[in-house]
């Protein structure tokens, strides 16, 4: 069963050592605590592939936000993602905003960059990481 929330929803790459380190670091320092994660290759992942077709072939970080109507999100991917959930974390992380300033096809250039090498650097994990119990209610769909 897919899960509707009313709160960001990170999705990552969950067999990326980066992303899942990125994960831990943003779980860390989340004051709010309302923050879901879900992996793309998870059914929650797919389903929102599939809820926008824009998204197709995107293997990068996707933050959806819900908006005020019924069943409506907004979806961030990116360098855009990177930056909203810099702000949704706050305090010193804002820092981060400033990069707003940079045009976004040169973020998205630097960002897709980094992203190509991911694996080589961080490594590759055969399947999705379990997340430890204290935090496993803000994953949604690890079945």
């Amino acid at each position: 069963m897919i899960e509707i929330t009313t709160s960001p929803v990170l999705l990552y790459d969950g067999v990326c050592g980066f992303c899942n380190k990125s994960v831990q670091r943003i779980l860390r320092y989340d004051k709010r605590k309302t923050m879901f994660f879900a992996a793309l290759q998870s059914d929650y992942g797919k389903s929102i592939l599939t809820r926008h077709p824009e998204l197709a072939g995107i293997d990068s970080m996707v933050l959806v936000e819900p908006l005020e109507f019924a069943y409506l999100e907004r979806v961030y991917v990116r360098s855009d993602a990177l930056l909203r959930v810099a702000g949704y974390l706050g305090g010193p992380w804002k820092l981060a905003l400033a990069a707003y300033i940079i045009p976004r096809s040169v973020r998205d250039y630097l960002y897709d960059q980094f992203a190509k090498r991911r694996y080589r650097w961080f490594g590759k994990y055969d399947t999705c990481l379990l997340p430890p119990p204290e935090v496993r209610a803000r994953f949604l769909d690890l079945g």
